[in-house]
């Protein structure tokens, strides 16, 4: 009896030795866990637009503001202007900011060299041409990526671009189409309603891009009863837009660069929307514009259309980045749009925009990162 005593004892001992070392190595492997999250580079960008009447001494306070709230990278529009660039980068990156290239791809709204070829832009599926007949709003003045001529002077912008010194990315915005739908927040505005696929919102019926489908497909999309269900024609459309992206990156690459995107919320809703499917080009990161407000949607979308684009990225080397649209939004709403974002695989968060960021929205941001 004593030895069975023993014997039992001996058991119990190497059991709960085992599960103490069981418990001792997951104890281990949820602090390596931990440090590991803790130092994942989890970045703070926020898009700005260059402004001529703004001093150099405003621009560097202005960085100054952000870096010391937890920016960390600063995306800017200057109309696609190296040397406004050129002048503006060693400002940023003096107060330890990041500085990446924001360019309006597609739409060209006031460019000189396209508006010399009217025969550059998107015409729409009732046969107006975007060069004099705009969609929306006057600024959408979409060129066609299917022209030769058309997608070399976007790509002509983006390699101008990429010789600027000090850049860490070229950033496409506006790369797709004009909306066939538009955020269903921002239609009363417009006085629409878009249940199908209209007509004047159906973008590119040129000649070009006719031909070309047609002598692939055998079939002239002008003449489709429904356009709408036939998918080569979509993915005719959606692969003009990734071909455009694929030699952006090829440019990057020759410079040293990263390619990054603003982009639709996720690849099913933009691919919907604007013909665009972000999950199969060749870029770096992507910057979802996930603005809850514009599609009627609480705060918690937010989590939601991260989570489905991180979702369709897997197996793909390129970072997701939630867009916020911080207008609307409270300091308060800031912070817990930041946690969504993480808690749903973002690798970071950027601002729409920079002057919109209130003292509130700016705490919020720097609590974050200090958390």
């Amino acid at each position: 009896m004593k030895k069975l005593s023993v014997l039992f004892l001996l058991l119990t001992t190497s059991l709960v030795s085992c599960v103490n070392k069981s418990e001792a190595q997951q104890d281990i492997k949820a602090s390596v866990d931990a440090i590991d999250l803790k130092q994942e580079d989890f970045k703070y960008w926020t898009w700005i637009t260059a402004n001529s009447d703004k001093t150099d001494a405003e621009y560097t306070q202005e960085f100054k503001k952000y870096k010391e709230n937890g920016i960390d990278a600063v995306l800017i529009n200057t109309e696609t202007d190296p040397e406004v660039l050129r002048h503006l980068v060693p400002l940023a990156k003096n107060e330890g900011l990041e500085v990446h290239a924001w360019m309006f791809t597609m739409n060209r709204p006031g460019d000189a060299v396209a508006q010399q070829h009217p025969e550059w832009y998107v015409v729409s599926r009732d046969g107006k041409s975007n060069y004099d007949t705009r969609p929306y709003v006057d600024y959408y003045q979409w060129l066609c990526p299917t022209r030769k001529d058309s997608r070399e002077h976007v790509l002509s912008l983006v390699e101008g671009l990429a010789k600027v010194e000090g850049i860490e990315s070229i950033h496409l915005d506006y790369i797709r189409f004009p909306d066939i739908f538009l955020p269903i927040g921002l239609l009363p505005k417009y006085d629409l309603e878009q249940n199908e696929e209209l007509a004047e919102f159906d973008f590119c019926y040129c000649d070009v891009c006719v031909a070309e489908f047609e002598k692939e497909h055998h079939k002239n999309p002008r003449e489709f009863e429904n356009p709408a269900i036939d998918m080569e024609w979509k993915q005719f459309r959606l692969n003009k837009i990734k071909a455009v992206v694929d030699d952006a990156y090829k440019i990057a690459k020759e410079n040293n660069l990263k390619l990054t995107a603003a982009v639709f919320p996720y690849p099913e809703m933009a691919d919907h929307m604007v013909r665009q499917r972000w999950d199969k080009w060749n870029v770096d990161m992507v910057l979802p514009m996930i603005y809850q407000n514009f599609y009627n949607e609480e705060l918690d979308w937010i989590g939601f259309a991260t989570r489905q684009g991180v979702k369709d990225l897997e197996g793909r080397n390129t970072q997701l980045h939630t867009g916020i649209y911080v207008p609307p939004l409270s300091g308060e709403e800031v912070s817990e749009a930041i946690e969504l974002a993480k808690a749903n695989g973002a690798r970071g968060v950027s601002f729409f925009d920079g002057g919109a960021l209130t003292d509130d929205h700016l705490k919020a941001i720097k609590e974050s990162r200090d958390n």
